[in-house]
């Protein structure tokens, strides 16, 4: 359970969740927080990692650190997604056991359930099928983590567990279209489409699947949340347990940004998973809800946006 003055790594502590978790963190009074650059500390060094969790002696690892991309950066680099994300991994969850941290919550994602499951989809769904394709050596990665979390747990008795969030979006979002995720791709696309007098928007696939969203705020308040708890189940689901269409988020981010020309749906792209929705009973037992709408969360998101990227 997080108590008052313990040392907290957050691995990943610039990227789009982990700044979202520090900032919770120090809302909520936690401010004995240990962070590292990724000049002043490759995960990927093993070495390097376990001389710092030595040094450090952290009290909690909130793991954020991952590579991560949609379905086109998953495709290009299928090796780098598997690869580097087992080591960043085994460096820092197994280096952490190894210098005895008591407390670890590792950031999954939906993307580990198969691909042919129940909706909404349940934790125990994990592992009754296979992945799906277009992103399966990321999801292979995620559950070795998850599992290796729950080995020690189990075997170690100690706190460490994983959160599966849906599609997180937010301020500090990567709007690269070449390997950003499918909403703050949107936002670049109708934004850019704006400006150019209002020009069509081309959207991959058919606009068919359905997806949830989670803004990265309200990610960050359900892990800091589990992790005030005396206990946490080995994995738990965070999301809003609702989806929306592709097609139905497209004309959504186009109202928000004012966009006012065509969608034109480029068939000959994948849709990926034909749904993902999380089943967050587990959570919400718990007493924990998401505090923003997807509307609002999204409207929060073109503010950053724009704030951020002054030159597009």
């Amino acid at each position: 359970m997080l108590t008052a003055n313990q040392r907290i790594f957050v691995a990943g502590h610039r990227g789009l969740v982990g700044s979202a978790i520090v900032r919770q963190l120090q809302a909520n009074g936690f401010g004995n927080l240990v962070l590292r650059t990724r000049d002043e500390l490759n995960l990927e060094d093993q070495a390097a990692v376990s001389e710092f969790l030595r040094n450090e002696r952290p009290d909690w690892i909130v793991m954020a650190a991952a590579k991560v991309g949609g379905i086109g950066a998953n495709s290009t680099y299928p090796a780098e997604f598997i690869g580097v994300n087992l080591v960043i991994e085994s460096n820092l969850i197994w280096g952490a056991h190894l210098a005895d941290v008591p407390n670890f919550a590792f950031l999954g994602s939906s993307c580990i359930y198969p691909r042919e499951t129940p909706q909404p989809i349940p934790e125990t769904a994990l592992l009754t099928g296979p992945p799906e394709p277009t992103n399966a050596p990321y999801a292979v990665a995620k559950i070795a983590g998850l599992v290796l979390c729950d080995a020690i747990q189990k075997q170690y008795g100690r706190n460490y567990f994983t959160v599966m969030p849906p599609n997180v979006y937010g301020p500090g979002d990567n709007y690269d279209l070449e390997n950003s995720h499918v909403l703050p791709a949107l936002i670049r696309k109708f934004h850019t489409a704006r400006k150019q007098g209002n020009s069509d928007v081309t959207a991959w696939g058919t606009g068919s699947p359905r997806r949830e969203f989670l803004y990265s705020d309200d990610v960050a308040d359900a892990i800091v949340f589990l992790m005030k708890q005396e206990t946490v189940p080995s994995m738990v689901n965070v999301g809003t347990g609702t989806s929306i269409s592709i097609r139905e988020l497209s004309e959504l981010v186009q109202r928000v940004v004012g966009h006012e020309g065509q969608i034109v749906w480029d068939t000959s792209k994948p849709d990926g998973f034909p749904e993902k929705t999380n089943d967050v009973s587990r959570l919400r037992a718990l007493g924990w809800s998401p505090g923003r709408t997807l509307e609002q969360g999204v409207k929060l998101a073109y503010d950053a946006f724009q704030r951020e990227h002054p030159e597009l």
